[in-house]
């Protein structure tokens, strides 16, 4: 299964306060002390981010009562599967990890640097957020070069294809302990600063909205598209 390690990622200050669920210039205005915290973790919290990519592609063989068929028995299910993987030749499955060191540190200055440690998992939720898009935009770019579509990153959790369903199909599709991520039985991953996903590829994929439209939270975040 292909791994990549090449993935540079561009986080900014803001990227952080946004992870923390705070508007960036209402903080840069009323908490400077919440930017000055982002602004060291970006610095020192770089070097402790191990980004990875695992991605498997399947053939798609059939579309069977909302089931996406893959070559070697091993299915999809859903709605949300069925209407935007269904007319795909082929399917990727991707998990995305930026490790486990950036997460301990985080943990070991809970109790002495609270503002500190939040804003070091703030800058692992969004560098494992900027990983994502970018691994998808990479295979995307390939796709595009052979004249082929893809669909929109789908992840468990989305309208139509609930965790406890969608982890446990996608993680049958890779072996994420090459890279280090594990499932737990509550559909957890481990590290937790890990993204899973599935990306359909076909010459004909265009489906109506976006990834947010798909979203359990879309009624009230404020960072819907941001990242679409």
């Amino acid at each position: 299964m292909p791994i990549l390690r090449d993935i540079n990622l561009h986080i900014e200050v803001d990227d952080l306060l946004r992870a923390q669920g705070a508007d960036p210039n209402i903080t840069r205005a009323r908490r400077p002390a919440i930017v000055r915290a982002a602004e060291a973790a970006l610095e020192s919290g770089r070097d402790l981010l191990e980004p990875l990519v695992l991605y498997e592609i399947y053939p798609l063989e059939a579309l069977r009562h909302e089931q996406v068929i893959l070559k070697g028995g091993k299915a999809l299910h859903g709605p949300l599967i069925a209407t935007h993987l269904g007319r795909a030749r082929q399917v990727i499955a991707l998990v995305c990890t930026v490790g486990p060191a950036l997460e301990a540190r985080a943990a070991d200055l809970m109790r002495t640097d609270p503002l500190r440690a939040l804003a070091l998992d703030a800058l692992g939720s969004a560098a494992a957020e900027v990983l994502a898009v970018s691994a998808c935009n990479r295979l995307e770019s390939e796709a595009t070069a052979k004249g082929w579509q893809a669909s929109m990153p789908l992840n468990p959790g989305m309208i139509g294809w609930p965790v406890a369903q969608g982890q446990p199909e996608l993680f049958a599709l890779l072996d994420a302990s090459q890279i280090g991520v594990q499932l737990t039985e509550g559909s957890v991953m481990k590290p937790l600063k890990s993204v899973s996903l599935v990306m359909g590829l076909g010459p004909d994929l265009s489906a109506p909205g976006k990834p947010c439209d798909y979203c359990t939270m879309s009624a009230t975040c404020r960072y819907q598209y941001h990242y679409a």
